[in-house]
C-alpha cells in the first residue's frame, strides 16, 4: 500500500480497477482548506493519461509490473507464439494483445513481455532493428532542394520511408517506436 503523500514518478498504482504509472504529481496546499496531491496519472494498458486530485492520506495497492525477455517464434494466422529462452516454455497472445508492436519484428528475435499478475497486456519491440529492402522503387535524381523521401518495404512486410539513395536488398537500422529509418547498415 502506498499513499498518496508518498508518491513518487514512475510508480505503479491499482486505481478504479485499472493500473497507473504516475507522470508527475505535485502537494498543494492552498491558503484555506486541507492540502492535496494533485497527480497526472498514466494508463498502461490503454496509453490514455487523466489528471486526478487526492488527499494526502489515500491509499492506493502498488501495482507490480513484470518484464520478461521472450523470443518471438511464429505466428499461425490466429495466434502470435513466444518463447522463455531459459526455461522454453511456450505462450501464445492473441492480435488484440500485440497491437502493432511486432510491425519490424521477425521471427527469432527477442521481445519484451510486460504483465500484471500473470496477464501480459503489452509487447515492446527492440528499440532498433535491421531489415532487409525487400521492395524499393529506384529515386528520382534532381529536383530534390533537401531531405526527398520514397516508400519502401521491409521483409516484416512494414512501410518505411527512407532516402532516395536506398534500393532494394539493402538492410536498413530502423527505430521500431517511430518507425523512422535511421541509417543503413
Amino acid at each position: 500500500m502506498v499513499s498518496a503523500g508518498d508518491f513518487k514518478n514512475g510508480l505503479t498504482i491499482e486505481y478504479e480497477g485499472n493500473i497507473y504509472q504516475i507522470i508527475e504529481f505535485q502537494h498543494v496546499k492552498p491558503g484555506k482548506g486541507a492540502a492535496f496531491v494533485r497527480a497526472k496519472l498514466k494508463n498502461i494498458k490503454s496509453g490514455g493519461a487523466i489528471e486526478k486530485s487526492f488527499r494526502p492520506s489515500e491509499k492506493f495497492e502498488n501495482a507490480h509490473i513484470e518484464r520478461k525477455e521472450m523470443q518471438y517464434l511464429y505466428t499461425d494466422g490466429e495466434l502470435f507464439h513466444f518463447m522463455d529462452p531459459e526455461t522454453f516454455d511456450q505462450i501464445a497472445l492473441d492480435p488484440d494483445t500485440i497491437g502493432d508492436s511486432l510491425k519490424f519484428v521477425k521471427e527469432n528475435m527477442n521481445v519484451t513481455l510486460v504483465s500484471h499478475n500473470g496477464t501480459v497486456f503489452q509487447v515492446e519491440a527492440p528499440l532498433h532493428v535491421e531489415l532487409l529492402v525487400t521492395e524499393c522503387e529506384p529515386g528520382e535524381k534532381g529536383n530534390t532542394a533537401q531531405g526527398a523521401t520514397k516508400p519502401c518495404t521491409v521483409e516484416t512486410g512494414a512501410n518505411v520511408y527512407v532516402p532516395l539513395f536506398v534500393n532494394q536488398g539493402d538492410t536498413l537500422k530502423i527505430d521500431t517506436r517511430t518507425g523512422e529509418y535511421l541509417s543503413r547498415v
